[in-house]
């Protein structure tokens, strides 16, 4: 069994991947090879693998290499983790739109970041499934970069690699309402259909009974959506309480009030596919408790992972070797031992969401097993959300021509139909489209043709 992690040198993602895949029984003694484009934090990775190996008793090899078709030689199942032009090319997606009256919570899926990160990364994901198609043909992708859905689905369209992709904000969120429950992980069902960061749970039920009544009633308990708005003077909430969760989820919350369903996201994640969510009158999402992560406090994040790998690697911090929650090797595990499992997973459309077009890639509640990957659900979304839905998929369109085609009239037509980027004046939106790819020119070869 082979293992091979693309982005393999990412602090973030691979001591989590490590600690997982050297974790899972049915992948003892598996070789993992970790591959990047940066030799540097390679050789770190590679100490820390072989410490959580000694520590796990795994079996387990650790390669590494910053040869990309060497590290897909052999593999079985690629995992992909990468961000093509970093913190510099991220600076640049989220300071230019600020300038034009943009303000986002995020910047990594959708509106004007999103996009502008799916023209850069969806080049080198159609390379990287290319070298696999001709190196590793029965291999599966498992995606974890963003945007995973225009990414995964420029794999699908553009070749035969089996390509899935894996996101744990579904999963998170139904644990966070189980806990908040006092309830087990399994008590909290939902049906799932959208696209990644806007997953939209269309049933819930907990322990049986009806999750949305549920939810309802942890708003009125804590004085309805606007109260949780409000939360100037309010006492703090216990941590993992009703009323912790309702405030952490008030946009998700009051879409289940609007329309009937809600996405079981992260609400910084949810405030991005709508117009209405980050602007100056909800003094840029605070009315909904999203906060905005300035690029300084996302650097400051990347230095308390490198400050972790380097206090692993020397021996000063308890390794981490219990499961992160992350699904590339419970997928992995189930398509090796058959071992049915039903998780959140991104694939093109088979009919499991009816209001989008087939093979649009879409997330659902899937089976995993050696069978393969297939949706579980048929699951018709609220008018209003399926017409939302729609328009994104829609855009991952447009952006996936454009990214491919370098054609910057496709690119300013994907900004000009996005909820958030395309919201203001059209001659402002098409200059900070293109402000945008110059702001990023160097990472964007296919556009200086």
């Amino acid at each position: 069994m082979q293992i091979t992690i693309v982005g393999g040198g990412s602090y973030q993602w691979t001591p989590e991947l490590l600690a997982d895949l050297l974790g899972t029984e049915s992948l003892r003694g598996a070789r993992v090879v970790l591959e990047d484009v940066d030799p540097a934090p390679l050789t770190k990775m590679e100490a820390l693998g072989r410490k959580l190996d000694e520590a796990m008793g795994s079996g387990c090899s650790i390669v590494t290499t910053t040869d990309q078709r060497r590290a897909l030689e052999g593999a079985d199942f690629v995992i992909v983790t990468i961000s093509t032009g970093g913190f510099d090319s991220m600076e640049v997606d989220i300071d230019v739109p600020a300038r034009y009256g943009i303000r986002q919570s995020v910047g990594d899926t959708v509106g004007p970041g999103g996009i502008n990160r799916s023209l850069r990364n969806v080049p080198v994901l159609v390379g990287l499934a290319r070298d696999m198609a001709e190196v590793c043909p029965d291999a599966w992708m498992l995606n974890i970069t963003n945007p995973m859905t225009c990414l995964t689905r420029a794999v699908c369209r553009e070749t035969p690699v089996r390509a899935v992709g894996l996101c744990h904000e579904v999963g998170n969120w139904t644990m966070d309402l189980a806990i908040a429950r006092g309830r087990p992980a399994e008590s909290v069902r939902a049906t799932v259909a959208g696209v990644n960061h806007l997953p939209i749970v269309t049933e819930l039920t907990v322990d049986g009974d009806d999750g949305f009544a549920i939810l309802e009633e942890m708003v009125a308990e804590a004085g309805g959506l606007d109260a949780l708005a409000d939360r100037e003077g309010q006492a703090e909430a216990e941590p993992f309480s009703h009323l912790d969760f309702v405030r952490r989820h008030v946009l998700a919350l009051t879409f289940l009030d609007r329309f009937g369903a809600l996405p079981a996201a992260g609400d910084r994640h949810v405030a991005e596919f709508v117009p209405w969510a980050l602007t100056e009158s909800s003094a840029w999402g605070a009315a909904y408790n999203v906060e905005l992560t300035p690029m300084s406090d996302r650097r400051a994040h990347q230095a308390g992972y490198i400050a972790d790998v380097d206090a692993w690697v020397a021996g000063t911090k308890d390794l981490q070797t219990w499961a992160s929650g992350e699904l590339p090797a419970l997928v992995i595990d189930s398509l090796v031992t058959g071992t049915p499992r039903e998780l959140p997973v991104n694939i093109p459309n088979a009919g499991q969401v009816p209001d989008v077009p087939d093979d649009a890639v879409v997330e659902s509640i899937c089976v995993v097993d050696e069978k393969g990957i297939r949706g579980r659900d048929r699951a018709v979304l609220p008018a209003a959300l399926a017409e939302l839905v729609r328009r994104h998929a829609a855009v991952t369109e447009l952006t996936l021509d454009a990214a491919l085609s370098g054609d910057p009239g496709l690119a300013s037509s994907a900004f000009l139909l996005d909820p958030l980027a395309g919201r203001g004046d059209l001659h402002r939106t098409e200059a900070m489209a293109t402000e945008l790819r110059v702001g990023t020119a160097r990472w964007l070869p296919q556009f200086a043709a």
